[in-house]
């Protein structure tokens, strides 16, 4: 089987070890999934969220391809997970206040002094020829 970045695939853990886990893809193939890339958060041991023998679904991240090593997260499964599903404490941020409506009024109160400035640059342009 051919694996592609960004590819969804089951995989056996066979193997952990204190820096990550090592995954069987089928065939003759394995991946790493590192411990960063188990959980989103600080993982302080891996054996926490993975025991050998069990199954996961994985997402490669990056193919080595000079010596065939695939990178694997969990923590990618996680993310679209929760992005998918919104969550009922979830708030949206706003990047002014909403309470305040100005609108475009500065804008306007100050296009006329802007307008005034750049003729006057033009004009000091044109003169200094």
């Amino acid at each position: 089987m051919t694996f592609k970045i960004g590819q969804r695939v089951s995989g056996r853990v066979t193997g952990i070890q204190p820096y990550g886990a090592f995954v069987s893809l089928g065939g003759h193939r394995q991946g790493l999934i590192h411990i960063s890339e188990c959980h989103c958060g600080y993982v302080k041991d891996i054996h926490d969220y993975l025991k050998v023998n069990q199954e996961v679904n994985v997402v490669v991240l990056d193919i080595d391809e000079f010596t065939g090593k695939i990178s694997l997260s969990l923590r990618c499964l996680e993310r679209l997970d929760t992005e998918t599903v919104p969550s009922e404490h979830q708030r949206h941020h706003y990047w002014t206040n909403h309470r305040v409506a100005i609108g475009f009024k500065p804008i306007a109160d100050r296009l006329a002094g802007w307008k005034a400035e750049a003729t006057q640059r033009l004009n000091d342009q044109q003169t200094a020829r």
